[in-house]
């Protein structure tokens, strides 16, 4: 953190919160209420474990069940704050994670929630940021739907870095009626993104939340109730 602690890195750490980044989902949640008790939740670029929190408190007590998966190059530590037993985690590289393996991890073999907070390393470079970023956006949405539904919008780089998945099959991990969310860099990727989430989900919708730096480009698409 640089400069002065601002209102959500003070709240982070008074609540306990391991980044302030928690009320950036915190506040996901209250408006589209995303999460609900007994969800099975992936959590793609978890670290450093702040949405892990915010999901697991999300479930409910944990008699009603579910669970949260969080998968990140960076090994992450589960918080001991907010988390209990149904939060795991993952290091590995979601490119080219086979998306078997991936489903394996939830009971249901499918999700009810994928949350993707993954981001490229920054080099400046508005352009070649943006086109990083929604590389690793539509791998979430790959995962999600499956690349038969994708068809022609998958790039020919990310059929070479889903090898592996094609070899698992290719169906989506995402239940039907399931929320998707994916953090994207302002640009003109964001119509593309639009255009192809809009039929699969009852509703898509954009939105930069509160506590959000003022000097980030970062903004979610929200995408609600995949269709069967």
């Amino acid at each position: 953190m640089s400069g002065v602690p601002d209102f959500f890195y003070k709240e982070a750490q008074r609540l306990r919160y391991v980044a302030r980044s928690a009320f950036k989902l915190l506040q996901l949640q209250e408006k589209y209420r995303l999460i609900k008790q007994g969800s099975a939740v992936l959590d793609l670029g978890c670290a450093p474990g702040a949405w892990l929190q915010v999901a697991c408190q999300s479930l409910g007590p944990i008699q009603n069940g579910g669970v949260v998966v969080g998968i990140d190059l960076k090994k992450v530590k589960v918080p001991s704050d907010y988390c209990d037993g149904r939060v795991q985690t993952v290091c590995a590289d979601v490119l080219t994670l086979p998306r078997d393996h991936i489903r394996a991890l939830s009971p249901k073999k499918a999700f009810t929630v994928i949350l993707s907070d993954m981001c490229p390393p920054v080099s400046g470079i508005k352009n070649k940021d943006a086109a990083l970023s929604a590389e690793l956006g539509m791998r979430a949405l790959d995962l999600a739907v499956g690349r038969s539904v994708l068809g022609q919008n998958v790039s020919d780089s990310e059929k070479e870095t889903d090898e592996s998945a094609k070899t698992q099959g290719d169906d989506g991990i995402l239940a039907p009626g399931g929320n998707l969310v994916i953090k994207l860099l302002e640009s003109e990727n964001r119509q593309e993104f639009n255009q192809i989430c809009k039929p699969l989900f009852k509703k898509a919708s954009w939105l930069r939340p509160k506590a959000t730096r003022p000097s980030s480009r970062e903004i979610y698409l929200i995408c609600q109730g995949l269709r069967a």
